[in-house]
Order: C-alpha cells, then structure tokens, then sequence
C-alpha cells in the first residue's frame, strides 16, 4: 500500500511530473505483487495454530470453540471429539478469512478412530470442504448445513464401495452437461479408501463456470452453474439478503461431522478471472 505522507513529504520537491512518477512506481509494484500470486502454490493454514481461519458450531457464537472441537496437533487441522460425551448435533466448520471465485485448493485428509456416540449412520467417516459458502458471521446461530457447494470426503468401512470426492448440496443445485441436478448428492468415480492412508483431495472452482474435483490427482467429477436453491429455507433467507441466485464466490469451509478427521499441506492458488 503507498505511504501517502511520503509523497506528501516528497512532492514539493519533486514537483507535479516528479510525483507522477514516484505514484506510478509504487502502484505499479502493489500491483505486480498482487499478479505475481497468481498460479503460484501458497499453505494458508501454518500448521502452527488457526490463524487465518473461522470457526461456526452449531448452537454457538462465531469463533466459540466448543470443547475444543477444532485444534492443532504435530502440524495438521483435527477435528476431534475426545472431550464429548454426545454429538448432540454439534455440526461445525472452520472457514478461511478469504473470499475466493477463481482458485485451486488441495489439502490432504484421513479419518482417525471412532466416530463420536449419538451422531448419525451417515456421518461415519464423512467429511467435505464447502465452497461458494455465505459470510460465517451470517450463518444463523441454531443453523445445522452450511448453504453451499460440497466437495465430500469419504472413507470406506472395509466392506462396501464409498467413493470419495463427490458432490453434495445443501441448499443449492449444480447443473451437468447443462441438466439441473436437484439430487442432494452426486458420487464421482472416485475408488474407495477404507483405512486410515492419506488421500489428496484437488477442488478447480472457476466461478459460476466450472468445478472440477480430484482425488489422488485424477479427475474424478466436473459440473458447473452451482446456485442457491429456493426451496431451502436458509438459501432463500440469503437471497432475500441480497445474495445472488447463480454462486460465483464465497468462502470455503472444512467440515467438522461428528468422525475425527485430520487435514493437513492445505493449499491455495489463485487464478486469474
């Protein structure tokens, strides 16, 4: 940013063109920094603490960490129910600061010990990282799903086919090969991963144009348009807040569902629009 009382200081003497100039260098620079972030890898979680990073449970105020369901352990993101008794639907997320529309993310993931007592049959070993996600200060306190777009993480039980890297939407729809799907989930052709190896999920979001979910590097599911449902009561309540139908930004949030999960190497690449 430029420091203004410098060119306050330093214009007399370099007079009107001299100013001009020294202008021109120093947003000329702001701006080829901004560029030069763009298509380059860069960790937004330190691997230290949860700086940079929101967190919204269900039933408490933003950034009230209830029984220290979110934390940091040997350099990666856990989620972890080892002080609960109860799940009692204590659904939680933890948001990035940054707005984002055009961007690369991969994290790595894996699904540790057992899932919490009193939680439900589908959230066994079920994680996801949400995009196009609303403001985390707007999220309703007793609110449940987050309304946005969901890459899913899942890991199998040992016995059956559980693809992971599919696509789930809580108040929203997503179109493919331009046909609208209203289905709340998608599977990708994803394989199975049934224990507790790390899987590397890749998410390409370009706006409201293109979403493509990757797994281990392969291409596993492509869809475009994601936009808020109007049958979901908390999508309309956005759309009444002035939020547009069609989703092309909003802020990524990674899933705390009841199973102990671990995440670490999160990283971001900004593309240009």
């Amino acid at each position: 940013m430029m420091n203004f009382p410098l060119a306050i200081k330093y214009g007399p003497r370099l007079g009107y063109p001299g100013l001009v100039c020294l202008l021109t260098i120093l947003f000329s620079s702001a701006c080829s920094s901004t560029k030069s972030s763009y298509g380059k890898w860069e960790r937004i979680f330190n691997g230290k603490d949860l700086t940079g990073w929101q967190m919204k449970i269900t039933g408490h105020e933003l950034n009230e960490n209830y029984k220290h369901t979110f934390r940091v352990d040997d350099g990666k993101m856990v989620v972890s129910y080892d002080q609960y008794d109860s799940f009692d639907d204590k659904f939680g997320h933890i948001f990035y600061k940054e707005k984002l529309s055009h961007y690369k993310l991969r994290l790595e993931y894996r699904f540790v010990g057992e899932q919490v007592p009193g939680a439900p049959d589908w959230a066994y070993k079920n994680s996801g990282v949400k995009f196009h996600a609303p403001p985390p200060e707007t999220i309703p306190k007793e609110q449940r799903l987050l309304v946005a777009v969901e890459a899913q993480l899942l890991g199998g039980n040992g016995m059956d086919e559980r693809p992971t890297g599919n696509v789930c939407t809580a108040g929203t729809h997503i179109e493919m090969g331009g046909e609208l799907i209203t289905q709340h989930c998608t599977n990708s052709s994803s394989k199975t991963y049934h224990g507790d190896q790390w899987v590397t999920l890749g998410l390409e979001v370009r706006g409201n144009e293109k979403v493509i979910h990757r797994i281990n590097g392969e291409v596993v599911l492509e869809y475009e348009k994601p936009q808020l449902d109007d049958s979901d009561t908390f999508a309309r309540q956005l759309m009444e807040q002035g939020f547009p139908r069609m989703l092309s930004e909003g802020y990524i949030a990674l899933q705390a569902e009841s199973h102990p999960v671990e995440f670490r190497n999160i990283e971001l690449m900004r593309l240009r629009e």
